[in-house]
Parts: structure tokens; sequence; C-alpha cells
């Protein structure tokens, strides 16, 4: 992905070692803080669902995972409601903290992408 300014970091910090380490050791502490690991969520639970490609991406989850997202978020406003976080045995470690959503997600805004190409096609008559 691009920054608004048209370029991106990400090939420079993936090829410096160094500089890759320091952003990941970086990242995985900005993810602790953030908390929502403690509240018993996953990243992908605090993606917002009001818009149309996200709920075309919530439909495509196996029942499962509907079922453990649900899960996730009844507890985790349990939790809230009480003003405390969950017991240390129900965090979410960070080897469980998968990306279950975003997989989706990338493959509804290509099949948009696709269908935006095709609706525009220009058919040249020889």
């Amino acid at each position: 992905m691009t920054s608004p300014m048209g370029f991106s970091l990400s090939p420079y910090i993936k090829n410096t070692p160094a500089l890759a380490r320091a952003c990941q050791s970086a990242g995985k502490w900005y993810a602790g803080a953030m908390g929502y690991r403690r509240m018993g969520l996953k990243y992908d639970d605090l993606i917002n669902e009001e818009h149309d490609d996200i709920q075309r991406a919530l439909g495509r989850l196996t029942p499962r995972e509907t079922y453990d997202r649900s899960f996730r978020f009844k507890r985790a406003f349990q939790a809230s409601v009480l003003h405390k976080d969950l017991p240390k045995e129900q965090w979410i470690p960070e080897e469980q903290d998968v990306r279950y959503l975003t997989p989706h997600i990338e493959d509804v805004h290509k099949e948009e992408a696709e269908r935006a190409k095709w609706d525009t096609i220009e058919v040249e008559r020889k």
C-alpha cells in the first residue's frame, strides 16, 4: 500500500535487516500496549464493520469463525462492563492473533477492482 504521497517505505524497511527488526519490535510493543488482546480480541476484530466490502468479507467467514468472533465480542463486552481485563489465561497470545478477516477483505477488493476493469472495458470494432 502506498502512502498519500504516492510512495511506500516498506520495501526499503524489509530489505534493511536492522530496520526491519526495529520496526517489528516496535510493532509488537504497540500491539501489546493497545490492550485488545487483554480483552480477548484479535486484531481483525477491531476492523470497522460498517462498510459494504467488510460486510461481504464477514459473509465469507466459516460458521466456526463467525461463532468465535461473536464469542470474543461478548466476552470483551462483559469485561468492559466490569471495568476489568480478562484473567491472564484468557488473553489472546501473540501467536494466535492471526489475520482471519484481512484475506477475505483483500479478495473482495481484488474482485471489485476486476469488476470495475471489466465494466469499463472498451470494445473495438474491426
